[in-house]
């Protein structure tokens, strides 16, 4: 089992430490000051308020007959196409799009080809100070790692890396629709990015009721107008603010997501 860490940051060092201190022939693409830190360094982390360090290969180029069984695309939207681009002539054959975008995945498959693409999303955040990662994976209740086929169906390499996630104790969900769950997550995370945003006192926005209120009515009308339109919510969960007619139950909920 090759895989291959497309993207240096936060979100594809934590899942390159994970991956390879599970056992699992790992490799890291970097580019720039991040690169150099790595090939000088190794890739250092925080666990525990220990820094540790995990020696793994690390590349600046990939060769077109240079095959994982599967390539981690963690790059900020802005960065897609480019990346796409790079690795349209590699022969490997699953390329997972840990990107937060609701673009269509046709766009993406006509650069890199029909049947590469597998859509996914990081349940994980975190910081790179001082070219020492301190990031976390989220709680499963809140947001697990989440992909799926485009298709929607369950085949051989989503029962693979369903199996890669379990032996990484990496909390994972295979949905339905990934294009519907990024936009119930953007419907979610819009309205809760507005809550810091309103206040002088981030830190103890959640006490704010006023606030708190307004969120609630932003995520039931965001989850509602999603409803309208999609036939259905995902995760299931996110049916919850449909469910509840209660504004103050509502801002209790948005608080109980806004904690997390």
């Amino acid at each position: 089992m090759r895989i291959l860490i497309y993207g240096a940051g936060v979100i594809g060092s934590l899942y390159a430490v994970l991956l390879k201190e599970t056992g699992y022939d790992t490799t890291i693409y970097a580019r720039g000051h991040r690169l150099e830190v790595l090939q000088n360094q190794g890739l250092l982390y925080k666990k525990n308020n220990i820094i540790k360090k995990v020696d793994i290969k690390v590349i600046d180029h990939l060769q077109d007959n240079d095959i994982y069984d599967f390539i981690f695309l963690t790059v900020r939207e802005n960065q897609l196409y480019q990346a796409l681009k790079e690795l349209k002539s590699n022969k490997s054959k699953t390329i997972i799009t840990m990107v937060n975008s609701i673009d269509n995945y046709e766009k993406w498959e006509s650069i890199v080809g029909k049947g590469k693409i597998l859509p996914a999303f990081p349940g994980a955040g975190g910081s790179i100070t001082n070219n020492i990662l301190d990031a976390s994976l989220t709680p499963r209740i809140i947001q697990p790692t989440t992909f799926s086929e485009i298709t929607g169906k369950k085949t051989n390499r989503t029962q693979r890396l369903s199996q890669i996630f379990k032996h990484s104790c990496i909390p994972f969900q295979q949905v339905n629709d990934m294009h519907i769950w990024q936009l119930c997550h953007i419907g979610m995370v819009v309205p809760l990015a507005n809550a810091y945003y309103q206040t002088e006192h981030p830190e103890s926005v959640g006490q704010d009721k006023v606030i708190m209120k307004k969120i609630a009515r932003e995520l039931k009308d965001n989850f509602k107008i999603l409803y309208d339109n999609l036939h259905t919510l995902s995760p299931y969960k996110m049916n919850i603010f449909l469910n509840t007619h209660n504004l103050q139950k509502q801002s209790f909920l948005s608080l109980f997501v806004l904690c997390f």
